[in-house]
């Protein structure tokens, strides 16, 4: 199936839990392929959220079911990130600055090569991998995140406090917008 993608209007990044539309609506993520991520980042550029997850990856099925579907959390990644689902398992092949990685067969299983590059060659699952608007890595992130945790982090990286404020430093002045 053949997902339609939207343009984004306004790139600038907003709170989690303030939407630009006039009345809140539940949403979802709009999900991404990797190949429709790059052809929308060419036309208009803005950072790119990758959820790199496995099919058997439990962690990975509650992080899906609890944080991103959680409204406030996706209204967010859609207004201000490319959103990618990003499966290291994957058997196609996918381009990345220029070259082609596929899929390798490991024992019964196998990974991606993107996966291991994006993930610099730890495997865990899920990791949440932020690139900036010319699909440099800004950082990983292992493990499963809770709305909240995840607002703070999604809103570090979105808002550029990365390249002014140390993490720590933001937490402390962090302010959750996320509707209970």
């Amino acid at each position: 199936v053949q997902r339609h993608v939207r343009r984004v209007r306004d790139r600038q990044p907003t709170a989690v839990g303030q939407s630009k539309r006039a009345e809140p609506t539940p949403e979802k993520v709009n999900w991404l392929t990797w190949e429709e991520a790059m052809v929308l980042n060419e036309d208009e550029p803005r950072k790119i959220i990758l959820d790199v997850y496995t099919d058997w990856c439990g962690w990975c099925k509650r992080m899906e079911q609890n944080t991103f579907q959680q409204p406030d959390i996706s209204r967010y990644l859609n207004e201000n990130f490319y959103p990618v689902k990003l499966d290291a398992e994957f058997r196609g092949e996918l381009e990345y600055r220029g070259k082609a990685y596929k899929y390798v067969k490991s024992g019964q299983r196998g990974y991606h090569e993107l996966a291991a590059e994006l993930l610099r060659g730890r495997l865990s699952f899920p990791t949440v991998v932020f690139l900036d608007e010319e699909q440099n890595i800004i950082q990983s992130i292992v493990g499963y995140k809770t709305p909240q945790q995840f607002e703070q982090i999604a809103s570090y990286f979105a808002s550029d406090q990365y390249k002014v404020t140390p993490w720590s430093v933001y937490q402390q002045h962090f302010k959750s917008m996320i509707s209970e």
